[in-house]
């Protein structure tokens, strides 16, 4: 049977979508809202997308403003056939944070990140700490146990020899893409992200349009040989000053938050579980939006 990768593709949030060209190529972003700015991203999977923020969005955008990107390769963004790397995705990072200070100037910004995203904003402001009040990293990667001894030069990925090569070969890369994201694949990840056979819905639709684009399979690729998670994050997230909460999945395949000891022994470290998956913002929406709320008011 034949797939279709160019499905009609609707905006993922409210608000107005806007396109810029810098760092990272061009990147979409949607912008909601008035008060003190608040920079949204989204995690890293097959199927990534500003979708991935939408309570916060539209919760916060009644009384902040609020800018949510699609990460190079992926929403309305740049999915060129080009290299993806953690450089790329830090640069975006910086492009949003540039265009946020234009727009906004010296007010003070806060930022939110989700799963791999974290490693990408925690980089941007481990290289520029200024811009930024505060941090919270949802359910991020780097504090499982197989992080334990993980060390690596600046900037080293974990990419795993041979295999963004071998997804990438002309003679099978779409169809082992179309095997990824069909929507009985999508469900079976997203449970398991949730650690329950319940889902929100929408997002599975929503994952299926996105991952049905014009060259959607290009970041992905990158994403699952390893080019994109870091080897040297512990030592990134150690140079954090500035407060950072971390709420933080408690079922699913993302549950392991065992090597948070070192972090929770500072001050500007504050980990809180949720009864969720890796979304707690889907699945316990009001507790998680009163306690990003708590946090906010404290760093004022």
């Amino acid at each position: 049977m034949r797939v279709a990768h160019s499905v009609p593709l609707p905006p993922a949030l409210s608000g107005a979508r806007h396109e810029i060209d810098g760092r990272a190529g061009r990147l979409s972003y949607y912008v909601a809202g008035q008060g003190d700015p608040l920079l949204l991203i989204h995690s890293i999977n097959a199927a990534g997308s500003a979708y991935e923020v939408k309570p916060v969005y539209e919760h916060m955008g009644a009384q902040r403003r609020v800018y949510a990107v699609d990460l190079p390769g992926f929403g309305f963004s740049d999915r060129a056939d080009r290299p993806y790397d953690i450089r790329l995705f830090v640069d975006a990072v910086h492009d949003m944070l540039d265009l946020i200070a234009r727009e906004e100037g010296p007010r003070p910004l806060d930022a939110l990140a989700i799963s791999l995203g974290s490693e990408f904003l925690a980089r941007a402001c481990s290289e520029r700490p200024q811009p930024l009040r505060s941090l919270a990293l949802v359910t991020p990667t780097g504090f499982a146990r197989t992080y334990e001894r993980l060390r690596g030069q600046p900037g080293e990925s974990r990419e795993i020899r041979g295999m963004y090569r071998f997804f990438t070969v002309p003679v099978w890369s779409r169809a082992i893409y179309d095997l990824l994201v069909s929507r009985a694949s999508i469900r079976y990840f997203l449970q398991r992200t949730y650690g329950s056979k319940t889902i929100d819905e929408d997002m599975l639709e929503y994952d299926y349009l996105t991952t049905h684009q014009p060259g959607a399979r290009h970041a992905p690729y990158a994403f699952v040989s390893g080019k994109l998670f870091s080897r040297d994050i512990r030592a990134v997230y150690e140079k954090l000053a500035l407060p950072v909460w971390v709420p933080h999945a408690t079922r699913g395949d993302f549950r392991d938050f065992s090597q948070t000891g070192w972090a929770a022994a500072r001050g500007n470290w504050h980990f809180q579980p949720f009864d969720s998956g890796a979304l707690p913002h889907f699945e316990q929406t009001s507790a998680f939006l009163d306690a990003y709320e708590r946090f906010l008011n404290s760093v004022r």
